[in-house]
């Protein structure tokens, strides 16, 4: 039963992921900038985990604050203003393609900070979803789009490599603290980097422009996408392994494109104008090179004497 549970609620994590690119791409910029919205989200969540504080008491030892400070700066502060940066000169179709690349940016932060081996086909898949990666943003670049452009999918991939950082440097605290207190530091310092950065786009914002729609997708980007996707991820990953919890990423394009569709098909914006079989294509060899990075690696059985 709690597998099941578990699996479902990697679902939901997935549909509220699929769904943010939408909901934030509309919100900004006319109503609430990439950098300002960072501040309300990261202040909200940061006041969401502190209401919990009381239920656990956990104090960090001093040594641990440099790492805190690091995964601080790169799990919530380049990873979230660059993505909504990103995401506010780019197409949520390309930015949901480029984010599934983080599994291979994952493998190639534990080699550069960790020292750890990457073995023949896990090294085919680095270069494979590189190379996908890559083909994005010059396809995006070739001509004039739309909605899609090369700074922003540049962005998403600096931040999905950002986050990748993160859950290297992070791993050691969540094996030493309980998750909770790792992440209400994480995000204490955090805020610490974004607000300055954020603060003019922050107070700048027209609040009597908000209708019941505009507080309903300020409300989604803080309460679900960061508040909620986070304890459900931690719910998922006591009950599923590694491997299975990331096989979700491969949901999160192909619900943005759905969402996109249904978006279009409504009558709203329409982010398909740039897609074309180039961009499938390159993100298929995203798709791969994931799946040779994912794909446990067999360890060759001892000769018996």
């Amino acid at each position: 039963m709690q597998r099941l549970l578990a699996h479902l609620a990697l679902l939901v994590v997935s549909l509220i992921y699929g769904g943010n690119y939408l909901v934030a791409k509309g919100l900004m910029p006319d109503l609430v900038g990439p950098s300002g919205f960072i501040v309300l989200r990261v202040t909200g969540a940061l006041a969401l985990f502190s209401l919990l504080l009381p239920f656990n008491r956990e104090k960090v030892d001093r040594q641990d604050i440099p790492r805190l400070i690091f995964c601080g700066v790169t799990g919530v502060g380049i990873n979230m203003l660059l993505f909504f940066n990103g995401l506010n000169v780019t197409s949520p179709v390309n930015a949901s393609l480029i984010m599934t690349v983080n599994p291979i940016l994952v493998l190639i932060a534990s080699a550069v900070v960790l020292g750890q081996p990457i073995v023949r086909r896990r090294l085919i898949g680095v270069i494979l979803g590189g190379i996908g990666a890559a083909a994005i943003l010059l396809w995006s670049g070739s001509a004039q789009r739309v909605h899609a452009s090369w700074q922003g999918d540049l962005m998403i991939l600096i931040n999905a490599t950002s986050y990748a950082f993160y859950l290297v440097g992070v791993k050691p605290l969540m094996a030493k603290y309980r998750p909770l207190t790792v992440v209400t530091w994480v995000f204490v310092f955090g805020w610490l980097f974004t607000t300055p950065i954020g603060w003019k786009q922050a107070v700048a914002i027209d609040w009597s422009l908000f209708g019941p729609a505009e507080w309903a997708g300020v409300a989604y980007v803080v309460l679900a996408t960061t508040f909620l996707v986070y304890l459900l991820n931690i719910f998922a990953m006591r009950h599923l392994q590694p491997t299975v919890v990331s096989v979700y990423i491969y949901l999160q394009p192909l619900l943005a494109t759905l969402f996109s569709l249904l978006q279009a098909w409504r009558g709203g914006t329409d982010y398909m104008v740039d897609t074309g079989w180039p961009l499938w294509a390159f993100g298929s060899m995203i798709f791969l090179g994931v799946y040779l990075v994912g794909r446990p690696v067999r360890r060759p059985e001892a000769k018996s004497a």
